[in-house]
């Protein structure tokens, strides 16, 4: 089939990828002038690192980027820990592949060589797709530039803001959910040796929370934070705030979080928005995945790991199912359209969970971290999620 993909990140790419392994014709159309993800981390539980073993590149990935050994929870105040779950050794025995914890340009750029090591102009840039317009026999995807494509299905991953689906559905109306996020990379060799660690951290406190891991062998930390704060509703990963901004809001935190904060050379923040899950993504011959569809809050870890799983769901079935391609497209959303939101709605549940008031009294903070994150409350929040195999499931 000739597949137009509309967005060269990471799901567009994991899709076209895909795609491309099953014999398709894929042509990338992507409005910037260079592929260029923003300089942030990302995590890929089991379900994703399978995702990219199969496509051929988990190898690759794993070169440039850190084998997370398990997760903690900490207390916002006092520091105190407790161990959330294993990674590592037990994600390779329990789930079948390791957790990565990865530089979002570098994950781009290996999959962004990948298609090209396939189909060597793939990937069009400065190529700003506008509209289309379909008919029982194709699809015509129109650029700014005034040039055409055509192809027998449209894919929109062309992120939160997608024209693609505004064309479809019209413009969404995100809700802002009262939280600005703040990002960073920090160089390792600016913080003392003691939190040179390959774990992931969820520092948890009322109001707010940190999140921070080992990115590039451990050559730099990512750092995000999220706080509850009215002032600030621009949706946007370029935005700059300064160090004392970011400081001001984590007052009163633990002298580590500080110390991150002091640390990195330039925090970014922006404003997290909420949109329902959508009932239905696919019109005819023209279909959405990633965030164009199920945009999520990061509270869950999974937003690139969905996107990467739509992108080989999607490949499967063209490639595996029979008819025309509107009942193709419409069996891969079906397929999606369940799990997707079951983790849209998780990622939001965790808003509440992780900047709850009890966490402001120490021993009320105790007992509420002890209950929320024991053993059977984290496995039913998590299990469903790193056990799924894009691989095998039924279409």
């Amino acid at each position: 089939m000739r597949v137009l993909i509309a967005g060269a990140g990471i799901g567009g790419l994991t899709a076209a990828l895909a795609a491309l392994r099953q014999g398709h014709e894929v042509e990338v159309y992507e409005q910037a002038s260079e592929l260029k993800e923003v300089g942030a981390g990302v995590q890929l539980s089991a379900n994703g690192t399978r995702v990219l073993y199969a496509l051929g590149v988990g190898e690759e990935l794993k070169s440039l980027s850190c084998e997370a050994t398990g997760k903690e929870i900490r207390l916002w105040n006092t520091g105190e820990t407790w161990k959330l779950f294993d990674l590592g050794k037990v994600s390779i025995e329990r789930y079948g592949f390791p957790y990565f914890t990865v530089y979002r340009p570098d994950l781009l750029d290996v999959l962004a060589r990948a298609v090209r090591r396939l189909k060597a102009d793939a990937i069009h840039l400065r190529r700003k797709c506008v509209g289309f317009t379909q008919t029982d026999g194709e699809v015509r995807l129109d650029l700014e530039d005034g040039t055409t494509a055509t192809g027998d299905l449209l894919v929109g991953a062309d992120g939160v803001h997608s024209r693609i689906r505004q064309t479809l559905f019209g413009a969404d109306k995100p809700q802002f959910s009262g939280i600005i996020a703040w990002r960073g990379i920090i160089p390792m060799e600016r913080l003392p040796a003691r939190m040179e660690r390959r774990v992931g951290v969820n520092w948890v406190g009322p109001g707010g929370h940190v999140v921070h891991y080992p990115l590039r062998g451990g050559a730099v930390l990512n750092f995000v934070g999220a706080l509850e704060r009215t002032d600030w509703q621009i949706e946007s990963w370029s935005a700059r705030g300064t160090t004392e901004e970011l400081a001001a809001d984590y007052r009163g935190w633990h002298e580590d979080i500080q110390t991150l904060i002091r640390n990195i050379p330039v925090p970014h923040k922006w404003a997290l928005m909420v949109r329902p899950p959508m009932p239905r993504w696919t019109v005819g011959r023209v279909t959405l995945l990633g965030d164009a569809c199920h945009s999520m809050v990061p509270f869950l870890a999974q937003g690139a790991v969905m996107a990467m799983e739509d992108g080989l769901i999607l490949a499967r079935a063209l490639t595996e199912l029979d008819g025309d391609v509107a009942s193709r497209l419409a069996r891969y959303e079906e397929a999606r359209r369940e799990r997707t939101r079951r983790a849209v709605e998780g990622s939001a549940d965790n808003i509440a969970r992780f900047h709850d008031r009890a966490l402001a009294d120490p021993v009320g903070a105790r007992q509420y971290v002890e209950r929320e994150w024991a053993g059977h409350n984290v496995a039913s929040r998590y299990e469903w999620l790193f056990r799924y195999d894009a691989l095998t499931e039924t279409l």
